[in-house]
Formats: C-alpha cells, structure tokens, sequence
C-alpha cells in the first residue's frame, strides 16, 4: 500500500507543483535527462543481470508488439471509415499504440510485484516499447505527416539509447555471474530515484483539454490502449500456456497509460498535438484507476 502511495503523491506534487509554483526553467527537461541517463540505466544494469530466464520472456515482448501493430491497423481502419485526417490516424497509433512502461509502468510493477515484476517490466520496456519508439514510431510519425525517415536515423536512435546499451551491458554481466555487492549497491541506490523523479515529471507534464470533436477520438484510443490491446495479449498468453507474474506484468505493462515520448513525437511531426496530449493526459489519469483494478484482477484469476 505505502509503495503505490508513493506514486500517488509524487504524482500529485508535479501537478501542484506545475499549478502553484514557479519553477526554474527547464526542470522537467532537467529532470528528464536525469532519469533517461542516469537512473534508468543503472537500474537496468542492476535488474537485468539477476532476471531468471523463464521461457516464457517472450510473452511481454509480444504483447506490447500487439499494442502497437494492432493500434496501426485499427486505426488505419477506423479513420479511413470515419473520414479522418492521415494527422489523426497517425497521432492515435503513436500515442494509444506505445505505453508510458517505464516512468509509469516500472515503478507501478514494482509497487504491485516488487523486484521480480520490476525486472520484467525493464524487460518488457527495453525489448519491445523503446524499440518500437525508435523505429516504427519514427516510421509512422513519417509516413502519416509526408515526411521521410533514414534508416541512419532509426538506427542511430536505437543504438545511442542509454538504456539499451546498459540492457546488453546487463545481459553480459548476468552472464558472468553477476555484479560485485559494492556495485550492485550503488546502481541500486542510482535506480531507486527513478520512481520518484519519473511520476514527478509526469505530473509537471500533465495536461488534459478536452474538446466535444475529439472525445470520439478519445474513447476510441483510450478504449484500445487501456482495455482491448491487454485483453488480446492476455488471450495470447493464457493460449500459449503463460501464467503468474509473467503473464500478469505482460498484459499490465501493455494496458499502461499512454506514452509521453509518444506525444512527444507527435507533436514535433505536427500529428495533432493537442489531441495527443488530451489523450496521454486522460489516459494517466485513467490507468491509476485501471492498472490497480486490472492487477486485481488477474492476480485473482491467473495468479
């Protein structure tokens, strides 16, 4: 109860904080910088070293693939009945498509599953949500505002990544036997500020206007990103024979908020920011009333 209190109230305070203070210039980029460089890193290098192999670590991977690819098709589908814009099309699969996994989702799963659902939830990030960002994100943000996107570029986004470098990095230190106590203690010390500055940041970036012509748009991205892209992923799970934490961690990781990095890119490729930030602001507010209720949930009936 006290861990996910925490989330809570550094939520709260960033947008008090926002509200009622006067904060210096460029603290969330600040802070940002910080978490993305710092934090995120040293507490995947001090997480991936100690993941049990399970056979079943594909299964978070795919879910989120199943978010994403399934968020493009629904609503290249939808839009082209619907008669909207390639701007509107392509802002709902970025931003109800990719989910907030890891300013969000790592310190929900740790407050939810502690330690094991937190190396999980890394996993299912590194793997499947920031290269999706990288690469197809980039991709459609290209392809639904004519622009065009090198192959250099994705690359180069994916490869520069500090928390995909300390990924690899993790994978070979587990590999031969781990990390010395010192180090592991300080890499611990480094990630365990993550959760606070993370939700922190994301309530000083946390806007919400809604508008009557977008609430279609609205219920209909909300509606995949929060219900129906989990559920098709806890159907390929329970299907393929995946059960406890792995499961569980999967469909949550994939029914996370939206992703603020998402609404970022939508609004550098003009893809209707202002929606985008509707939808990213809605679904925060939401998923700290569905992520607690859906883990409930399948705690009950999968775990």
């Amino acid at each position: 109860m006290s861990a996910l209190l925490i989330l809570f109230v550094c939520l709260a305070l960033g947008i008090l904080c926002r509200r009622f203070v006067s904060l210096p210039e460029g603290i969330v980029p600040g802070i940002n910088w910080f978490v993305l460089n710092i934090a995120l890193p040293s507490l995947v290098l001090a997480l991936v070293p100690r993941v049990h192999v399970d056979a079943h670590l594909w299964f978070p991977v795919a879910a989120i693939f199943i978010g994403f690819f399934g968020a493009w098709l629904l609503f290249a589908v939808l839009g082209r009945m619907l008669g909207w814009s390639r701007a509107r099309i392509g802002c709902l699969t970025l931003v109800c498509g990719l989910g907030n996994t890891s300013f969000m989702g790592y310190p929900m799963m740790e407050a939810l599953h502690g330690k094991e659902g937190l190396a999980i939830a890394v996993i299912s990030d590194q793997l499947a949500c920031f290269p999706l960002l990288a690469a197809a994100g980039v991709i459609v943000a290209s392809l639904y505002s004519g622009r065009s996107a090198s192959v250099g570029l994705v690359a180069r986004r994916l490869l520069t990544f500090p928390a995909f470098l300390a990924l690899i990095a993790g994978v070979l230190v587990g590999v031969f036997g781990g990390w010395p106590d010192a180090v592991d203690r300080v890499l611990m010390q480094l990630g365990s500020t993550l959760t606070p500055l993370a939700l922190f940041s994301v309530g000083l970036q946390f806007k919400l206007h809604l508008q009557r012509e977008q609430l279609g748009a609205l219920a209909t991205g909300l509606g995949w990103k929060l219900l129906l892209a989990p559920l098709m992923g806890l159907g390929l799970g329970v299907a393929a024979g995946v059960t406890g934490v792995t499961l569980i961690v999967g469909v949550l990781q994939a029914a996370m908020a939206p992703m603020i990095s998402a609404a970022i890119l939508a609004d550098q490729y003009e893809l209707e920011p202002r929606l985008a930030n509707t939808v990213l602001g809605a679904g925060i507010a939401l998923s700290l009333i569905t992520i607690p209720l859906g883990n409930l949930w399948l705690t009950y009936s999968f775990g």
